[in-house]
């Protein structure tokens, strides 16, 4: 096998800086936290999995529209939405 040069200090200057930035942010999604705080904890560049507790239209409705309009993304799978911000795509190529 020939010579293999790899420089394991020097890799991070060649990587992508497109870090994902933001926390996954678990909650409940009920009706007790005001839609305020989802929209801002979008805003921050968090992604939300949030279990749903009564009615999802109901539920989300208050802060749907403004997550959407500033870019991000809401996807309801199984028992839980799944509201990601600007950017960051929900990928549901393996449903």
């Amino acid at each position: 096998m020939g010579d293999f040069n790899l420089n394991l200090q020097t890799a991070e200057e060649h990587l992508d800086s497109d870090d994902a930035e933001g926390d996954v942010v678990l909650g409940v999604l009920d009706g007790s936290t005001p839609p305020e705080e989802w929209v801002e904890s979008i805003a921050r560049g968090n992604t939300l999995v949030l279990a749903i507790e009564g009615d999802l239209n109901k539920l989300a409705s208050s802060f749907a529209r403004e997550v959407k309009d500033m870019g991000g993304q809401l996807m309801h799978f199984r028992k839980f939405l799944i509201v990601s911000p600007p950017g960051v795509d929900i990928d549901t190529g393996n449903l």
